[in-house]
């Protein structure tokens, strides 16, 4: 087997001991990105101590597999119990370590991880249960499918929404059966040894949910560990590099990767809803959102309109350290995306574009960057093409919605879009011609909390489902049992031997079921 290579992040977390800057680090130390304080030190897992935990979780996952899944739903409800119980601090340590504003902690991670697990923990047991699927040729047998835990589930996830993420994946796993190995991101370690601290007070198994931190070896040593089932979350080039050294491995695995999400404003759209929309699709979290609205094609005739509202909407928004304050929009978690957006910037400027808010990096400590909206932009332009993971809305005018159609369909990824109109059938209509996992009608962002519908992306945004019920059963292994309804006695007419006359009558028979107008199309007619 080839090594499995992955990222390492860098910047507001540093490694310590020999190589501090490299793969041999033996600690990573958290900072605050508001206010550059160091938050804690966590460290490293060896590869060593990776299989180790995997061991572990399979030894453990054995007595949870075999308890009904109605039991396994009461214990994760527990969990939930003690994460809402203990709301305060994990509210303060994310607020503390990705430097978002409290409301976005409490409402887009706590709650969401919440509500996951009481949905799922109400809809397991009929989503999972047996059922049988009818026949309709061999009639003479019964098949039923099994939904069977896969075993190790490796929850390898990103430094954007550290709790709600894994947690999404992780629960999802508990509740089909399974065991959980999370790697968490190197940016924000703190988060998901928290949550660890939070499930071992619950008083339910300590090896069956696991925490592994590192840098990218450590994710590495945890698919070479050979777990059951990988489910990523993370960039389109990371999550190549996982893919591949899965499908080297044969291990089945979910890759939620980048997004460009388009809004699509069509010439009825309803100005101030669409504004507030844009402002809040594109500077939630700073922008660091996967579904962040990325890119607007605004019809000509709402265009000016619109974007004069956004740039007034943008210039009220509070910006500041959330430990200290109440703000709308808070740091940057991972100072390589300043970098990031200070080029798009610079190419769509170059190009002929105008910054008419924000655009540059804001004065003082901490890790912020002005929410900024950019006019004047087109598909030359880096901005519209290339995912930016930042607070950056860039404007395109387009002169009908067929145009607008072309442009959002006209890239590499497909994950979220949105389309605004009052005319709701019409939108409805134009969101199905959408290339994307899933499209919003005159909304933004709430797919990615809603755990009845299933979210994901096409294209390189990935594939494979989380949440809804193709997400959890997307945790089991699916098995067939067929079982007969009526004996066949020791000559099976499908069986040994072949002879003249038996293929006569099954060549009869092949008219006779399948010809124009055979028996199964009149059957199917007559039910």
């Amino acid at each position: 087997m080839g090594q499995v290579v992955m990222d390492r992040g860098a910047g507001n977390v540093a490694g310590s001991g020999p190589g501090a800057n490299g793969h041999a680090a033996t600690k990573i130390r958290s900072y605050a990105p508001a206010t550059g304080e160091l938050l804690g030190e966590v460290k490293v897992t060896s590869a060593d101590e990776v299989k180790r935990a995997v061991e572990r979780a399979r030894r453990a996952q054995e007595a949870w597999g075999a308890l009904p899944v109605e039991e396994r739903c009461e214990r994760v409800l527990r969990f939930r119990d003690a994460i809402v119980d203990r709301v305060d601090e994990i509210v303060d340590l994310l607020v503390r370590e990705c430097g978002k504003p409290r409301h976005e902690a409490l409402l887009h991670e706590v709650m969401v991880a919440a509500d996951i697990a009481t949905f799922f923990a109400k809809a397991a047991p009929r989503v999972l249960a047996p059922h049988e699927i009818k026949l309709h040729l061999m009639k003479h047998r019964r098949s039923f499918i099994h939904y069977k835990p896969r075993g190790v589930v490796a929850v390898i996830s990103p430094w954007n929404y550290p709790f709600q993420l894994p947690l999404r994946d992780a629960i999802l796993a508990l509740l089909a059966g399974n065991a959980v190995v999370i790697k968490p991101s190197e940016v924000t370690p703190l988060i998901a040894q928290k949550a660890k601290e939070v499930w071992d007070s619950a008083g339910l198994p300590e090896d069956l949910l696991q925490i592994v931190p590192g840098f990218g070896p450590t994710g590495a040593a945890l698919i070479e560990a050979q777990p059951d089932f990988v489910i990523l979350t993370g960039s389109v080039a990371t999550g190549r590099r996982v893919a591949a050294a899965c499908g080297e491995r044969l291990i089945p695995c979910v890759m939620e990767l980048g997004g460009k999400a388009p809004l699509i404003a069509c010439a009825d759209a309803d100005v101030e809803r669409t504004a507030r929309a844009i402002v809040f699709g594109g500077f939630s979290n700073s922008g660091q959102v996967c579904v962040s609205v990325e890119r607007v094609y605004a019809h000509r005739e709402v265009h000016d309109k619109l974007l004069d509202r956004v740039v007034e909407l943008t210039r009220e928004l509070r910006q500041g350290d959330p430990s200290a304050e109440f703000v709308d929009v808070g740091a940057i978690i991972f100072p390589h995306q300043i970098d990031v957006a200070e080029k798009h910037i610079a190419d769509a400027l170059q190009k002929g574009a105008t910054v008419r808010a924000g655009g540059k990096r804001r004065e003082g400590p901490g890790q912020f960057f002005e929410p900024t909206v950019i006019d004047g932009c087109n598909h030359q332009m880096t901005v519209m093409t290339e995912e930016i993971f930042g607070p950056i809305v860039p404007f395109m005018r387009v002169s009908t919605e067929e145009e607008a159609l072309r442009l959002a369909n006209d890239s590499h990824l497909g994950l979220n879009a949105y389309v605004f109109s009052r005319d709701r059938d019409h939108a409805t209509r134009l969101a199905e011609r959408v290339d994307a996992g899933s499209v919003l009608v005159n909304d933004v962002l709430t797919n990615g909390g809603t755990p009845d519908t299933p979210f994901g992306g096409i294209k390189a945004s990935g594939f494979g489902r989380a949440m809804g019920e193709e997400g959890l059963r997307e945790m089991c292994n699916i098995k067939h049992v067929s079982v007969e309804r009526v004996g066949m006695g020791s000559k099976d007419p499908l069986w040994f031997p072949y002879t003249a006359q038996s293929y006569g009558w099954f060549r009869k028979g092949l008219r006779a079921l399948f010809s124009g107008g055979g028996l199964l199309q009149r059957i199917g007619e007559i039910l």
